[in-house]
């Protein structure tokens, strides 16, 4: 039987978690997570301190894991992501997509990766 190894509060610091930060319209300021650390947020007045704050909360949700022999999820990887996925669409979008691109002077690839990434920051 293979025993896992417990990895230090300093391993898990140098891991490159994922953070998320989000500007916070109603109380002012900005509300930071790790989405693979559940629970682990904080916030700031502005993103250097938010971010200054997220650090420390990183490090007392660490602590408190590794104290409580809770298991910490190690942050997700790039690596697990090839950059491609296959999908189907009507002819008729097929078709419009392939028009808007032509005029736009852009491959119907860079195009689709254009409109993707502005209607996926609407929803982040």
């Amino acid at each position: 039987m293979r025993q896992k190894m417990v990895k230090t509060l300093n391993e898990y610091m140098a891991m490159p978690y994922r953070m998320e930060i989000v500007e916070d319209r109603e109380e002012g300021g900005f509300v930071v997570s790790y989405p693979d650390l559940p629970g682990c947020i904080t916030c700031g007045e502005t993103i250097e301190s938010a971010v200054a704050n997220a650090s420390d909360a990183k490090r007392v949700w660490i602590e408190a894991a590794l104290e409580g022999g809770i298991p910490i999820q190690e942050p997700d990887s790039l690596e697990d992501y090839s950059g491609q996925f296959k999908l189907r669409i009507p002819r008729s979008l097929h078709r419009s997509l392939a028009e808007h691109s032509k005029r736009e002077g852009i491959s119907m690839n860079q195009y689709c990766v254009y409109l993707l990434s502005r209607n996926d920051a609407v929803y982040s």
